[in-house]
């Protein structure tokens, strides 16, 4: 009987299907995508007040990344149930944590390209000018939001797998859970590109506060995700 690999080696095997299958697929470059720009460009008409889209750019940005989580957290999971991938790879004995971490990374890929392109589309539609430094808060919070909103995802979209009205459920479960995480996302973005009177310098608390919350969300998930597809 061959032996199952190990942790680091089960999650770059479980990163490196999901991300094919998603490149294959393109949902997130072929509908998240361009659902999103369309709303960024809509919100610009509605308000139609330069000054009122620059202080509400950083929340919308983070808004449409966490609407984004659910689905393509929930699309993870959905093609593991359709055939069984999860439950075989939990009978074969392959490690849970090495699970949970390569679904949770290919999702703060997926995650990270977008805020990326949300961010890029801001600064275009809204005509915003990042001050000096803020490049840097805009980028390390960024990551940092990412991987904790990848990380809260894939907990809830496991534990949501196999219940019937998950579709529902997931964003029940999620959004009161990572809403520490939008605001303070928020905050950074709105520091590291200056709208309403914020200096960069004021980002950097923000982000440590997001780094903090995708350990501890890293940490639990690697807990507590075995029980959670096993339940």
């Amino acid at each position: 009987m061959s032996t199952p690999p190990g942790v680091v080696a089960t999650a770059r095997m479980i990163a490196a299907r999901d991300l094919r299958i998603e490149w294959r697929a393109r949902v997130v470059t072929n509908q998240v995508i361009p659902f999103a720009a369309v709303n960024m460009v809509l919100f610009a008409f509605a308000v139609d007040d330069t000054g009122a889209l620059g202080r509400l750019a950083p929340g919308l940005v983070w808004l449409t990344v966490m609407f984004s989580l659910l689905l393509c957290a929930q699309r993870a999971f959905a093609i593991e149930s359709a055939d069984g991938a999860l439950e075989a790879l939990r009978v074969a004995g392959v490690d849970p944590v090495g699970i949970f971490l390569g679904k949770a990374t290919a999702l703060a890929v997926q995650l990270f390209a977008l805020a990326a392109v949300m961010v890029l589309a801001a600064l275009i539609l809204y005509d915003l000018d990042p001050p000096a430094g803020g490049v840097v808060v805009l980028v390390t919070s960024a990551i940092c939001a990412t991987c904790a909103l990848a990380a809260t995802g894939t907990i809830y979209a496991g534990l949501a797998a196999g219940v019937s009205g998950r579709e529902t459920l997931l964003p029940l479960l999620v959004v009161p859970v990572v809403s520490p995480v939008l605001i303070g996302a928020t905050r950074a973005v709105e520091a590291a590109l200056g709208t309403g009177g914020t200096a960069v310098a004021d980002g950097w608390p923000w982000v440590g506060l997001l780094a903090v919350v995708a350990v501890a969300s890293a940490v639990v998930g690697a807990l507590t995700f075995g029980s959670a597809i096993r339940d």
